[in-house]
C-alpha cells in the first residue's frame, strides 16, 4: 500500500472567514428585517440563522476530517464531510420551509412595508459580502477537493443569491407600491433554496454509499488497459476505488506471467502505480496491489470490471 500527499492545506482560514461573515450576515438581516418588517428579508434572516449553525457544524468537520487515521478509523475521518453536507442540505430545506410559511402568511394578511430604502442597502452590502467569501470558498474546495468547502461554498452563495433576489424584489416594490411582490419573490427565492438543498442532499448520498466517480473509472481502466498492452502487467481484475474528499483509495489485482520473479513483479507493480500518482496528482491516493501469477486469473469467478478494450476509444491492444 502506497500513500501520495497532494501538499499543503489552505482550508482552515477560509472556513473561518466564513463562520465570522455568518455573524455579521445574520446581524445585518435581523436588524433589516425589524427596521423593514419585509418577508423577504425575514426569508433572507431565517437562511442566515440556519448557514450560523451549519457553517458551525461544517468547521468543526472540516477539522475532524483532517485529524489521521487511527485505530478506530483506519481510513482517516473524512467521510464526516458527506455528513456535513447531508446536515447542510436539510438545514437549508428547513429554511425553504419558513420561508414558504412566513410568506403565506404575508399573502393572506397582506404586508405592511416601512423604510425600504434602508433595507435595501443593508441587504445589497450583505449580499456583496457573501458574493465574496462564497467565490472563494468554492474556488478552494475545488482547488482541494474539499466536499466541506465546495457545500458551505454554494450555501453561501445561495445566500448571496437570496439577498439579490429581496434587494431586486424591494426595489420593485418601493417603485411600484405593489407590496405583495415582497412576498411572492419570497416564494420564489425558498424554491431556489430547495433545489440547492437538493444538490447537497444528493452529494452526501453519493459519499456515504461510496458510489464510483464513473469518469473516474474510464480513467483508470484505460491506464490498466495501456499497462497490458505496453506488457508491463498481464492482466489485471478485482479494481475498486472511491474518493472521499481529497482522497483516493484504489484497489486491484495484477496478474504477471508464471515465470516472472517477486522482485520483477513488484518493480512492474510500482510502474504502475505511480502511473495512477500521476493521474490523481491532486488528491492523496492510497493504491493496494495485489500481484498474482495469471494462471491464478480464473480463480475469480466475479472479476469487476470485466477487462475491456480501450475504453476512450482506440484499441490498445
Amino acid at each position: 500500500m502506497h500513500m501520495h500527499d497532494s501538499g499543503s492545506d489552505y482550508q482552515r482560514p477560509v472556513m473561518m472567514a466564513s463562520l465570522i461573515v455568518s455573524f455579521l450576515m445574520l446581524g445585518g438581516k435581523l436588524y433589516a428585517y425589524f427596521v423593514t418588517d419585509s418577508a423577504a428579508i425575514l426569508s433572507d434572516a431565517l437562511e442566515s440563522v440556519i448557514h450560523l449553525v451549519a457553517t458551525t457544524f461544517a468547521a468543526f468537520s472540516l477539522w475532524y476530517s483532517t485529524q489521521p487515521p487511527d485505530e478506530k478509523h483506519p481510513y482517516g475521518h473524512g467521510k464526516i464531510a458527506y455528513f456535513s453536507s447531508g446536515f447542510e442540505g436539510g438545514l437549508i430545506m428547513i429554511a425553504a420551509l419558513a420561508i414558504f410559511y412566513t410568506a403565506a402568511v404575508d399573502l393572506i394578511k397582506g404586508p405592511e412595508l416601512t423604510s425600504l430604502n434602508v433595507g435595501l442597502w443593508i441587504t445589497g452590502g450583505l449580499a456583496i459580502v457573501n458574493l465574496i467569501l462564497g467565490i472563494a470558498l468554492v474556488r478552494t474546495g475545488k482547488k482541494h477537493n474539499s466536499l466541506v468547502l465546495r457545500a458551505n461554498g454554494h450555501h453561501v452563495l445561495t445566500d448571496m443569491w437570496t439577498s439579490f433576489g429581496v434587494v431586486v424584489g424591494l426595489f420593485l416594490v418601493w417603485l411600484t407600491d405593489l407590496e405583495w411582490l415582497d412576498p411572492v419573490i419570497a416564494i420564489v427565492l425558498g424554491l431556489n433554496i430547495l433545489w440547492t438543498s437538493r444538490s447537497l442532499i444528493k452529494s452526501a448520498i453519493s459519499g456515504l454509499m461510496e458510489a464510483a466517480d464513473p469518469a473516474e473509472t474510464v480513467q483508470i481502466v484505460h491506464l490498466l488497459e495501456n499497462a497490458v498492452s505496453e506488457r508491463v502487467i498481464k492482466g489485471y481484475h478485482q479494481l475498486r476505488h472511491r474518493r472521499i474528499n481529497d482522497q483516493v483509495f484504489i484497489e486491484y489485482h495484477l496478474t504477471f506471467p508464471s515465470d516472472d520473479t517477486i522482485l520483477n513483479a513488484h518493480d512492474k507493480s510500482h510502474r504502475v502505480e505511480d502511473d495512477i500518482h500521476r493521474l490523481f496528482s491532486a488528491d492523496k491516493v492510497i493504491v493496494t496491489a495485489h500481484l498474482e501469477p495469471a494462471a491464478h486469473t480464473d480463480a475469480h469467478k466475479n472479476r469487476f470490471p470485466e477487462p475491456i478494450t480501450d475504453p476512450l476509444g482506440s484499441d490498445s491492444k
